[in-house]
């Protein structure tokens, strides 16, 4: 199920914004990291950052999206459609 107008996200948007920027800033760290030819282990340690930068801002959207889009579907006959959606979009952020 998709959001209506407003997105639930809206008061974090700028926190998003900003830390997938940083994120930004950090890939193209390790482009150069390997255009350079930087020790592997340290190439490593940054895309562990990344991933855990990403996963940050995953669980950010995900908080957002329960205390929003669900709630607010929770007593409507779109309930179950939500609930499904949800486990379905966890199970992907966790693989």
């Amino acid at each position: 199920m998709k959001s209506e107008s407003t997105c639930s996200y809206c008061e974090s948007k700028e926190d998003i914004k900003k830390r997938l920027k940083r994120i930004e800033g950090q890939i193209k760290g390790i482009q150069k990291m390997v255009e350079d030819e930087k020790y592997c282990i340290d190439i490593l340690i940054q895309i562990a950052a990344v991933r855990a930068a990403l996963n940050k801002v995953g669980l950010i959207l995900l908080k957002d999206h329960t205390r929003g889009c669900v709630a607010r579907a929770m007593n409507t006959e779109h309930q179950e459609e939500v609930i499904e959606e949800l486990i379905n979009v966890i199970n992907q952020f966790i693989k």
